[in-house]
């Protein structure tokens, strides 16, 4: 501004001389008013020049001018890379922090000051059932119809989370989430959203296993305080003494079967993997296992009064299995006892070694009732029985399949179950090549 004042008063001041000269003070006068003028208009149209130029899309980096008026665009153009930097330096925080709320494995939605959808990540899109573009804008009451959420939503105070069911629930299985929202900036709402399924499932199961586990050891416990009142309280003679003494004997060993598979469990979740330096010879782990079977089908048909189960075994390659022997045996023993205690009486039970590219795999194959479809995904869930009643009179405690599998999962394998009602099942415990070494390459 002072530059311009001192170019204007030299201007003035450079035609007024003249006119002085020419016709004195009015001359004079004049000559600095017409120079003024011109200034003004030159002024002018600089002005409007430099507006044009700001008004472009994109600047010219080098417009034809002189003097400040010059200094004036390097000045704006600096000015305007400073901020582009800046901009530029936001805009990647901005896209580095979406990114971090797309990566989170919880649900955000943020909501306006109207509870409109404004934005929400992927995961929030899955478990509320969202579109991101053509959601954007609506109320998010509108769009997540649970009773519970709308109850919530209408609270004044939303300290707490409140649970809702996901929009992945099927019948068979439903997605539990967790829900809160938080107020932040000017009356806005942050929605969270946290799939709990798991946590909802486990504590489910542990309610269900400490009510079985009570259930299965209260039954024993009735009848043998009934016996032992029965005992004190009547004279009775030896033959029914001793009968007494061996129900109580009975339901003694059922409960230490409890206890046992109890206990293995807990040992399986809790200890280390099994080493693969102990090599278990196969031949000699299913020599005890038909022992076994054997001594258990004729016990079942002694009792139950009819023929034995016709048990067939088919030859045991000659492998080692590296793992710990005691999970190995449980395992294979649990499909085989199982098979027998399920098959009626003088049905067909098929014990088969194989060695496929996919690694070593045990099939029992059994002619028994089967099993129905919607039973097979829990089969190898705690105390869960198909048929509660056969399972304890034949000395069962629910726990066998649980225990198979997570030996398998410990030794890398798997455990599969294949069953038509009417038609018989088959169990399979399949072991990866990791885990099997041939006899015949060892001794080499």
């Amino acid at each position: 501004m002072f530059f311009w004042i001192l170019e204007m008063l030299f201007l003035v001041g450079l035609a007024g001389v003249p006119g002085w000269f020419m016709g004195g003070a009015l001359g004079a006068a004049l000559a600095a008013l017409i120079a003024m003028l011109i200034y003004g208009l030159s002024l002018l149209w600089k002005l409007d020049r430099l507006e044009r130029w700001l008004s472009e899309p994109v600047l010219r980096k080098d417009p034809p001018w002189q003097g400040v008026w010059r200094e004036i665009s390097v000045r704006v153009q600096r000015l305007l890379r400073q901020q582009e930097k800046l901009a530029a330096v936001h805009q990647k925080q901005l896209q580095d922090f979406l990114q971090a709320v797309q990566a989170s494995p919880n649900g955000v939605v943020l909501l306006d000051e109207q509870a409109r959808i404004e934005w929400c990540n992927d995961t929030a899109a899955a478990h509320l059932g969202l579109d991101v573009q053509r959601d954007k804008l609506q109320h998010i009451v509108h769009l997540v119809r649970d009773p519970a959420f709308a109850k919530y939503f209408a609270q004044d105070s939303h300290v707490a989370e409140t649970i809702i069911e996901g929009r992945a629930s099927t019948v068979l299985n439903r997605q539990k989430l967790s829900v809160q929202l938080h107020t932040y900036g000017d009356g806005r709402l942050l929605l969270l959203t946290r799939d709990i399924t798991a946590v909802a499932q486990a504590d489910a199961m542990r309610r269900d296993f400490v009510a079985n586990v009570s259930h299965e050891i209260r039954t024993p416990l009735t009848v043998l305080s009934g016996f032992v009142e029965t005992l004190q309280s009547i004279p009775l003679g030896a033959e029914e003494t001793q009968h007494y003494l061996q129900l109580m004997s009975v339901q003694s060993d059922r409960m230490q079967s409890l206890v046992a598979d109890l206990l293995m469990l807990s040992q399986l979740e809790g200890n280390q993997l099994p080493s693969t330096q102990e090599k278990v010879s196969l031949v000699a782990l299913m020599l005890q296992v038909t022992t076994e079977a054997q001594a258990f089908s004729d016990w079942m048909a002694k009792n139950g009064e009819g023929p034995v189960h016709r048990l067939e075994f088919a030859p045991v390659p000659d492998v080692h299995v590296l793992g710990t022997r005691s999970e190995l045996l449980s395992a294979v023993s649990n499909l085989v006892s199982n098979a027998i205690r399920y098959t009626p009486l003088g049905g067909r039970i098929e014990l088969h070694w194989s060695i496929t590219p996919e690694g070593l795999k045990f099939a029992v194959q059994d002619s028994g009732p089967g099993i129905a479809a919607e039973h097979l995904p829990r089969l190898a869930e705690r105390f869960y029985r198909v048929d509660r009643s056969r399972s304890r009179e034949t000395g069962g405690t629910g726990l066998g399949l649980a225990i198979t599998k997570h030996v398998m999962q410990r030794h890398g394998g798997e455990l599969r179950i294949e069953s038509v009602l009417g038609q018989g099942s088959t169990f399979k415990l399949v072991f990866p090549q990791s885990r099997v070494v041939m006899a015949s390459a060892e001794a080499a």
